[in-house]
């Protein structure tokens, strides 16, 4: 089973994007649950939403607790909430944002992690050029697929056409697809990176 924890504010779309990913993962013919952690659901308020997908019938119902994978709706939210409590040793982080994990102030948090598995995406900026509006939840679940590929691009696109009528599905299409390429690229910088240090 594959666990990922999504830690954002309210109206940034955390919600959608756990019942979004369920939804991919259910396109794979896998089993998938979703769901959010309530609080004040107030705008601005942190939120945090869950995704569990397996292979097998999901029996589990808590809130995910050891995360095999983060996205980080709102960098804000990285010195104010714990949104790395129990993540899994070498599990997957993807921060929405335009600066690298040592400006962020992680890196010496980070060090020993895989380089491959700490991606940032540029989320808001590219749902501002290709949707219009600063939504980065369906950018970043495309950047989830091509970090963990525990999901297919074309399965992020049928759970966008499925949520969204057909103008709004392919303004975020775009977006999802230059954000997978966008994390796509950072991997293999990374796996570079590293070949020239080994």
């Amino acid at each position: 089973m594959f666990q990922v924890r999504i830690h954002g504010r309210g109206g940034q779309g955390v919600v959608t994007a756990a019942e979004m990913l369920s939804i991919a993962a259910f396109e794979e013919g896998r089993h998938a649950q979703a769901f959010p952690s309530f609080g004040s659901e107030r705008t601005g308020a942190p939120v945090v939403a869950f995704c569990r997908i397996a292979d097998q019938e999901i029996r589990l119902r808590e809130p995910i607790m050891e995360p095999d994978a983060l996205i980080i709706q709102d960098p804000t939210l990285l010195f104010q909430v714990d949104v790395f409590s129990g993540l899994k040793k070498g599990g997957y982080i993807l921060i929405n944002t335009t600066r690298s994990f040592d400006e962020l102030g992680l890196g010496d948090f980070l060090r020993d992690w895989p380089k491959e598995r700490l991606c940032t995406v540029p989320a808001t900026d590219l749902s501002r050029k290709h949707v219009g509006r600063p939504m980065p939840n369906v950018p970043l679940l495309a950047g989830f697929a091509a970090a963990s590929g525990i999901i297919r691009l074309e399965s992020v696109i049928m759970a966008i056409n499925d949520k969204f009528s057909e103008k709004v599905a392919s303004n975020n299409i775009a977006a999802a697809t230059e954000a997978y390429q966008f994390v796509l690229d950072e991997i293999e910088s990374a796996r570079q990176q590293e070949a020239a240090h080994a």
